[in-house]
């Protein structure tokens, strides 16, 4: 059983608007704190479909649901197929989706996984255990460039470019082999006085490599424009994201399929239907964790939650 303390989990669930006969996807089952929080609000006529590309994840749910497999369905699979997966289960459309992108914190914490900067392991980073790139191929094998575009695109490191330089001159004399080497090297390219202040040095690079690794953005963008068609009308869509890039494309995604609302600006909440869209915004602004949740899990600290309806 892994230890995951759920970010933002009332506020993600209260967005769908639970109905007890509802059919609902939690995207992204990780500890399955969100999954169980849904099970328990519906009947016995409900329905939750929970996906995870991690074989620690369905295991874990086994457990921790098992008051409620009379309606719950796990399944093994990225959600940038939800599509393909509602498909197979013969369903038409969904009353709910429910989406906490990033990485869960066993991923983190287990070291063998190679995802922390505090444990030295192999460089892995894959979520999916089957998934055929791995950190390892993109560190000794990809050029500079390339490094020092994802380390850019993906991490937001200013010192991507020297970064990636150092990168190739290491490998050059031996292959960077585990997560503790990689981070030596790192703060090689890192000034003395950015290291002083400011997160870890190789924080940035790290999540770079990882969101790589599992084509993080690529998949969330795919999920998210899957998920306003599979929605029924009236039916959610909550999403909590972990850093800009993912709320970006959140926002922006929810932006395109969202009419013009002609409410005055006061208004805390969008009245008049949303105009021609397929969207309507259901949070204007994103929800971010109370300080008592801060104060019990540090690292909600990023998290912004948005939810939208379909019209």
């Amino acid at each position: 059983m892994f230890q995951h303390i759920t970010v933002l989990k009332e506020e993600a669930v209260d967005g769908l608007a639970i109905k007890p006969d509802g059919i609902y996807v939690d995207c992204t089952l990780g500890g399955a704190g969100h999954s169980e929080l849904i099970a328990s609000r519906l009947g016995p006529g409900g329905r939750l479909i929970a996906l995870d590309q991690d074989d620690w994840a369905l295991d874990n749910a086994k457990v921790r649901l098992a008051a409620y497999m009379d309606r719950v369905t796990l399944v093994k699979s990225n959600f940038r197929y939800l599509a393909k997966v509602l498909k197979e289960l013969n369903l038409d459309g969904v009353d709910g989706v429910l989406f906490d992108l990033g990485v869960s914190s066993p991923q983190l914490d287990e070291g063998e996984r190679g995802f922390s900067y505090n444990h030295d392991a192999p460089l892995d980073m894959r979520m999916d255990q089957d998934g055929m790139l791995t950190a390892d191929d993109i560190v000794n094998t990809w050029e500079e460039r390339e490094i020092s575009r994802i380390i850019t695109n993906y991490g937001e490191e200013k010192f991507a470019r020297s970064i990636a330089r150092k990168i190739i001159a290491a490998r050059e004399k031996a292959p960077i082999a585990t997560t503790g080497e990689l981070v030596e090297v790192i703060k090689t390219a890192i000034p003395a006085a950015a290291r002083r202040t400011g997160p870890h040095p190789a924080k940035r690079t790290f999540q770079a490599l990882r969101i790589a690794v599992n084509d993080e953005l690529g998949a969330e963008e795919a999920g998210l424009e899957q998920t306003v068609d599979v929605l029924n009308p009236g039916g959610r869509a909550s999403v909590i994201t972990f850093h800009s890039l993912e709320d970006r494309i959140c926002k922006q995604l929810f932006a395109k399929f969202v009419g013009k609302c002609t409410c005055p600006p006061d208004f805390p909440m969008c009245v008049c239907g949303g105009g021609d869209g397929k969207l309507k915004l259901v949070t204007r602004k994103p929800i971010v964790p109370s300080e008592a949740e801060l104060e019990q899990n540090p690292r909600a600290r990023s998290a912004k939650l948005r939810v939208a309806e379909k019209l």
